[in-house]
């Protein structure tokens, strides 16, 4: 991986402080969630789409004010995109009733 950053960014491995590695079985006795050391939290299906973390109108809102989840597990899912921070922000100036802004 190092080396294929290294590809398009010169000297990416010289800035590199320090690494650490971990099995899958590691992961999983480190955090019970990480079943076989799946960080996404499990499968992606449509039922956990529309019920992970918790069966809400906004999944993102934990009902107490200025409280806000955006894990993985919140829509749209694990991946590397921001979005579950992103919507989670979003529910937050909702509630504080700023205008919704508009898409990039």
């Amino acid at each position: 991986m190092t080396a294929q950053i290294e590809r398009f960014a010169p000297d990416f491995r010289e800035r590199i402080l320090a690494t650490h590695s971990r099995t899958a079985h590691q992961l999983a006795a480190y955090n019970p969630n990480y079943t076989g050391g799946d960080i996404a939290g499990g499968a992606s299906t449509a039922r956990q789409f529309l019920l992970r973390p918790r069966a809400a109108a906004d999944p993102y809102s934990l009902g107490v004010p200025g409280v806000y989840l955006c894990p993985a597990s919140t829509p749209p899912g694990a991946g590397v995109h921001g979005m579950c921070g992103a919507k989670a922000a979003e529910s937050a100036l909702a509630h504080l009733g700023a205008p919704a802004r508009s898409a990039p």
